[in-house]
């Protein structure tokens, strides 16, 4: 999955993208390194970002999903919490929701199931703006299965077919760096939601504390987590880099299946 942000203040390539002409080449680019979905996103999730309205929101995405659906076959997906902004990324093109709030927002989990796409529960303890604020947890594996497995039966009783969720344990999203290192290695005991799991590390804060690396100088620890990540059990990697980590997915793949 590459990462297409088109907001001015995202971690890592706020201010980009923000213009159609650049998101186009940016999403070509992408396309053409290897990427299977595109994910465009019109809101910063970064620990304390500003949030933003519904209708700026709107006016970020929109004409980029537009643009893009006449540039690719690619599926887009669009990274909202608004239900308004589901239901008119999808009527633009998007065949995908990928949410960090796990669809808990009002009217969200309805918006999906009445929209018949699939979507991406994202976990985070408490909201964006204080995620990072001293997160705690018993046993951060399982806090996180759990709460995924509650949003799952949710989309359920929504009457959202269970084979449209992918799960993503929420790297960096209300978690210590000892927490994302944890849920790393113990990544495979989300397998037993029976769903596919989406990883999301490419630059985070974690990476740079364990390589001394400031963000734009951490494409190695991202494809080393990456390749971990796969090897553990994930099946969709959100990435920045996508040509690289492209190129290290195949090769972990081609070492698990030697290894069958």
């Amino acid at each position: 999955m590459g990462i297409l942000n088109v907001t001015p203040d995202s971690f890592s390539d706020g201010g980009r993208f923000i213009d159609i002409d650049s998101a186009r080449r940016q999403a070509e680019a992408m396309a053409l390194d290897g990427a299977s979905i595109i994910d465009i996103g019109g809101e910063s999730t970064r620990p304390g970002a500003n949030a933003v309205s519904e209708t700026e929101e709107l006016d970020r995405v929109i004409p980029v999903i537009e643009a893009l659906r006449e540039l690719t076959d690619l599926p887009l997906s669009v990274d909202t919490s608004k239900a308004a902004v589901m239901h008119e990324a999808v009527g633009a093109g998007a065949a995908m929701i990928n949410d960090v709030l796990a669809l808990q927002e009002s009217g969200a989990v309805q918006a999906v199931a009445d929209l018949n796409v699939a979507v991406c529960l994202m976990h985070m303890q408490g909201k964006p703006r204080t995620m990072q604020d001293h997160p705690h947890y018993d046993d951060v594996t399982n806090d996180v299965a759990v709460f995924l497995a509650g949003r799952v039966e949710a989309c359920e009783a929504a009457g959202l077919e269970r084979r449209k969720v992918i799960v993503d344990p929420g790297f960096g999203f209300g978690k210590s760096h000892t927490h994302n290192v944890e849920l790393l290695a113990n990544l495979r005991k989300l397998g037993a939601l029976g769903l596919p799991i989406l990883v999301g590390l490419s630059r985070k804060s974690t990476l740079g504390q364990l390589t001394d690396r400031e963000v734009d100088d951490r494409m190695a620890g991202s494809i080393a987590a990456a390749t971990i990540a796969v090897m553990n059990g994930a099946h969709i990697i959100r990435a920045h880099d996508v040509r690289e980590t492209v190129d290290a997915v195949k090769i972990a793949h081609a070492v698990m299946e030697a290894g069958k």
